[in-house]
């Protein structure tokens, strides 16, 4: 199962729910993100 959640907060990729795992991340500002992003993000950190 596919359902769209949302799109990156970064790059507007669409970010998807498969079979009840999130294809991302979200923060604690409630942003989501693509894994590329986050992973961007966390090594400019």
């Amino acid at each position: 199962m596919k359902e769209k959640v949302g799109n990156c907060t970064v790059c507007g990729k669409e970010v998807f729910c498969l079979n009840g795992f999130l294809n991302g991340v979200l923060d604690n500002q409630k942003n989501l993100f693509c894994f590329l992003c986050i992973e961007k993000k966390e090594k400019q950190a």
